[in-house]
């Protein structure tokens, strides 16, 4: 494909050639453009009156011009960009066409024998790991256009406030995304968290506290959730919620929370980080996060499974982690591991 053709634009070799002809020939009659196309009359005609229809030509059958090629571009580029981007957004999200294919499967298909329909997964589905929700979290924000909310306790707040998360939230406000989020007020922010709550903020996030905020909830577009399995424990997973009906009580929740919730304070100054691991808790660290039992890196750590455990708990409470996960999470982001 040539680099200078209008094919790009949506044009024919044909169309092109018959405005071609116009423009190097102002005010011709239309039957003398098939000098110009390798078709016949028939189709020359054709191929002028779809122009004609696009605002490409003007004039009348006997006196034809061709519109500027600044406007005529300028159109035909918009409309292609406007095509290209309603078929992005198809391909982006292919649940319609998901749904209308579970509409078709002529009867129930139970999966793994818990009376659970096939296509179930596109209403609920349990993810049942950190790294698997990050990566929905990934997906539902990188679909989002228009808002997502989030009602972040502080005790989920770790691990939801890692640079990660900081510049996907970015990237949303960036795209015009209004980005709400709810805070406990339960608890001081996390030098980190405070951080990114800053950067956020700065960029146009609405940030506000609730009295008593206490279940993590995330909502992208009034159309998709993800709350914990268990309210106190996020390392047992977090269901997605795409069932309307769920959707819309936990946007009404958030929206009631919202309304009685008041604006964050400015946050200080963040201190720089004086509290550091020893050589042994350093130790420690990298055996929690990669060995598979605390047996297994006690005995690596070459000391008593109880002195490996109350180390382990030293840098929980180090960390501001309310879980092995979190403390992980927040250990490679300060690159203490």
């Amino acid at each position: 494909m040539g680099t200078h053709t209008m094919s790009p634009l949506g044009l024919s070799s044909t169309e092109e050639c018959v405005y071609r002809f116009f423009l190097r020939n102002p005010g011709a009659a239309v039957r003398d453009a098939h000098t110009a196309a390798p078709m016949d009359g028939e189709g020359v005609h054709r191929a002028a009156g779809r122009l004609r229809d696009r605002g490409l030509l003007h004039g009348s059958e006997e006196r034809t011009w061709a519109t500027d090629p600044g406007v005529v571009v300028a159109r035909l580029a918009e409309e292609q960009l406007d095509a290209a981007y309603r078929t992005l957004r198809r391909l982006a999200d292919p649940r319609p066409i998901l749904r209308s294919l579970w509409r078709d499967v002529p009867a129930p298909s139970l999966v793994g024998g818990g009376g659970v329909h096939a296509g179930s997964a596109i209403a609920l589905d349990r993810l049942e790991n950190l790294g698997q929700a990050l990566a929905r979290i990934d997906r539902a924000a990188f679909h989002a256009d228009a808002e997502i909310l989030a009602a972040v306790p502080d005790r989920a707040l770790v691990p939801l406030s890692t640079a990660h998360t900081l510049s996907l939230g970015l990237r949303c406000l960036r795209r015009g995304v209004r980005v709400r989020t709810l805070l406990g007020s339960r608890a001081p922010i996390p030098g980190t968290g405070a951080d990114h709550l800053r950067r956020l903020r700065s960029h146009g996030a609405e940030v506000r506290v609730a009295e008593g905020l206490s279940e993590l909830v995330l909502v992208y577009d009034r159309r998709i959730a993800l709350v914990p399995v268990d309210a106190h424990d996020i390392d047992r997973g977090v269901l997605c919620i795409e069932e309307s009906g769920l959707v819309s009580s936990l946007v009404a929740l958030f929206e009631r929370l919202w309304a009685a919730a008041t604006e964050l304070a400015d946050l200080p100054p963040s201190k720089p980080d004086t509290d550091s691991p020893t050589g042994t808790q350093r130790t420690v660290l990298l055996l929690m996060c990669t060995a598979t039992k605390d047996e297994v890196g006690a005995r690596a750590a070459g000391m008593s499974l109880r002195t490996y455990r109350r180390h382990v708990s030293d840098l929980l409470a180090l960390l501001g982690a309310c879980s092995r996960a979190q403390a992980a999470l927040l250990a490679r982001e300060r690159g203490w591991v």
